[in-house]
């Protein structure tokens, strides 16, 4: 898919892998409209871009459809989705004589798993709709999932469900859209530079990044953001996860 001139929705790009991505895609050309409920950083971006922004809760139906609805006025439906919308928390399962809490646990797979699909199954109808590209192509997802999905640590349980989720529905979701021409794409991050991580001690981010086997360092945003511009032009990828970690396995703790 030639990404310029495209419509492209990009969630949580407020900030981090989002922001990356949808950086990269307007410098490519594309159209894109960030959903995020950050507005004050949302329109911020957005402004920098030349894009749109709408204020989106990803696991709300109407809020979705309204950002869409903002979209579509703006540039036309989109062709590209790029799910990048989530949150994170540390918690086990047990300890010290307290259960995890259940509605935290509910919270993480709510925004970061039913959230990516309701974003999926409402971007891929409007999708389903348009004209083909190069009489093979209507339009590209890319999800988000994270090494966590394979290698979830201690207090990842949440975390590592919701990830895991997003990678086990890529293929069958793929699947149900290959009839509509829309390929759908995960990719798994490792350690990356986020807001998240510089939140961090130094100390703490110096230790992660030399656990990356090569190369030794915290993962950039914008090599996020090179994979999915290169997932979006690649028409033979479709129904994969993709790991871009260093080739790190993440350890217990």
């Amino acid at each position: 898919m030639d990404i310029k001139d495209c419509a492209a929705v990009v969630t949580g790009g407020a900030s981090g892998l989002g922001e990356a991505c949808a950086r990269k895609l307007a410098a490519k050309g594309a159209k894109v409209t960030i959903f995020d409920l950050n507005a004050e950083r949302g329109e911020l971006v957005a402004k920098d871009i030349n894009g749109v922004f709408a204020q989106v809760n990803v696991t709300e139906e109407d809020s979705v459809n309204q950002g869409l609805d903002t979209a579509s006025a703006a540039y036309g439906e989109a062709r590209i989705l790029v799910n990048c919308a989530g949150i994170a928390i540390g918690q086990k399962t047990t300890s010290k004589g307290a259960a995890h809490v259940l509605a935290d646990f509910e919270r993480v797979i709510k925004i970061n798993l039913i959230g990516s699909f309701n974003c999926i199954r409402l971007t891929a109808t409007r999708m389903a709709a348009l004209e083909l590209i190069n009489a093979e192509e209507r339009g590209v997802i890319v999800s988000t999932a994270s090494v966590a999905a394979y290698d979830g640590q201690v207090g990842q349980a949440a975390y590592a469900a919701s990830k895991g989720g997003i990678v086990g529905m890529t293929l069958p979701i793929a699947r149900d859209l290959s009839r509509d021409a829309i390929r759908v794409m995960t990719i798994a991050p490792g350690i990356f530079q986020t807001p998240l991580m510089d939140n961090l001690p130094q100390e703490v981010q110096d230790s992660l990044a030399v656990s990356v086997p090569n190369p030794a360092r915290l993962g950039d945003p914008a090599e996020f953001a090179a994979l999915v511009q290169h997932i979006c032009e690649n028409a033979y990828l479709n129904g994969e996860t993709i790991r871009l970690d260093g080739s790190i396995r993440m350890a217990p703790k």
